[in-house]
């Protein structure tokens, strides 16, 4: 029995997630274990360094399974790229330690989050900003991600009921919020991006420390005001779930 190492990227707009669930087949899991096993010959499970929610975006989603083959990497991963949709890419595939496990040797995860602040229309990426314009206040955001920068309880950034009803551990740590700003040559704002490096991340956790951060930058609530909400433990006092669009897992390491 062989153990694979199979990075992908894609396109998140049109699934419905990563996992695989009983009321749809357009899921991302399951459209990757029903190729792998009609090339394999053999039922296949494919496990992945993380859950991405439905349409969230993976630059780097790094995923394992193992089969019963002789064949060899280069010559699977020509027929995975022939089958593939042209949203979804195999970027590479390789033999990996026996004890591999895409989720459970992961170490660290990189999302990034995409803000487009300007009036003018974005045809072109569209499908992977959330349109936000005008401008925010960088610096208190920036003050307000350092108040999160650690090892916390986030049950107040997540809508899993497991973690907020205490059936599940809601401890992470988040080891940097970076923050990118880029404006045009008169100095109005056109993107914000900011990235969150941790070791783990809740069910929506990330897009709901973005929809937080970004009530700070609209003035809407302090940057002090952090601290307590980490105390609460309370999703109600936290900030907004933003669109999926706008998230990507951008990279993840081991």
């Amino acid at each position: 029995m062989k153990n694979f190492m199979l990075i992908l990227c894609y396109d998140g707009t049109r699934y419905r997630g990563w996992q695989k669930q009983g009321n749809t087949d357009n899921t991302l899991q399951q459209k990757m274990e029903t190729l792998l096993t009609k090339l394999l010959q053999q039922e296949t499970e494919i496990h992945a360094s993380g859950r991405t929610d439905a349409g969230v975006h993976a630059r780097m989603q790094v995923c394992s399974f193992r089969a019963e083959t002789e064949r060899s990497c280069g010559d699977l991963l020509k027929d995975i790229r022939a089958y593939l949709p042209e949203d979804i890419g195999a970027i590479s595939l390789e033999d990996a330690p026996p004890r591999f496990h895409a989720r459970l040797s992961c170490r660290e995860k990189t999302y990034l989050y995409r803000i487009w602040q300007s009036n003018q229309p974005n045809v072109f990426e569209r499908k992977y900003l959330y349109f936000l314009p005008g401008e925010l206040d960088t610096d208190a955001m920036k003050k307000a991600a350092d108040i999160l920068t650690g090892r916390h309880d986030f049950s107040a950034f997540t809508t899993d009921r497991r973690v907020r009803t205490g059936k599940k551990e809601g401890e992470r740590e988040i080891r940097e919020i970076r923050f990118e700003q880029q404006r045009d040559a008169e100095g109005n704002p056109l993107y914000l991006n900011i990235s969150y490096t941790g070791d783990g991340f809740l069910y929506n956790m990330a897009r709901i420390l973005t929809g937080t951060l970004l009530e700070v930058g609209k003035g809407r609530r302090s940057a002090e005001s952090m601290t307590a909400l980490l105390e609460s433990r309370d999703r109600e006092q936290a900030g907004p779930t933003v669109p999926a669009q706008g998230l990507t897992l951008w990279q993840v390491k081991y």
